[in-house]
């Protein structure tokens, strides 16, 4: 049932074929380079937010398609920061930190009607980057919002803050 946690099933819409590899990481590469002094709270989130638009897809974790849990594992990996790939897993890492707390780069956990457990990335204030489901895209949501605002079930930070 963990890894339910970031499935669901239903027919995937048709999206723009997305750049490619090599292409999103030269420019993240760019970006870091660019920016020397960046720590890896600020590299996480801007690779999150360097998938915005990617489609949905069950167990992916790379440009093409993410699951919840596997965009956290991508945007966390290339921040040179490890985490385990399963929302279940990721659920246990890092320390618990309180929601009226949440720094960008937070991992934020729901439990949504039609998934087990949901995980995004907090980007700061009620924001935060997530794959939501079969169908969807990677995109910003606010925790203020239904379903979001009654189903936050926790939040873990996996990097401490400087």
């Amino acid at each position: 049932m963990a890894l339910a946690g970031c499935a669901a099933s239903s027919l995937q819409q048709q999206h723009p074929a997305p750049a490619s590899p090599s292409a999103i990481a030269g420019s993240a590469a760019e970006q870091s380079s660019a920016r020397p002094s960046a720590g890896p709270r600020t590299i996480m989130v801007e690779l999150a937010t360097s998938m915005l638009g990617q489609p949905y897809r069950f167990g992916g974790a790379a440009p093409g398609g993410f699951d919840c849990s596997g965009l956290v594992a991508y945007a966390a990996n290339g921040a040179g920061v490890r985490v385990p790939r399963t929302a279940h897993e990721q659920l246990h890492a890092g320390t618990p930190v309180a929601r009226s707390d949440l720094k960008a780069g937070d991992l934020v956990f729901m439990h949504l009607a039609h998934k087990e457990l949901h995980v995004g990335i907090a980007l700061g204030g009620e924001r935060f980057i997530h794959a939501p489901s079969a169908g969807g895209h990677v995109r910003i949501d606010s925790l203020a919002t239904p379903p979001y605002s009654s189903s936050f079930l926790s939040a873990r930070r996996i990097i401490a803050v400087q």
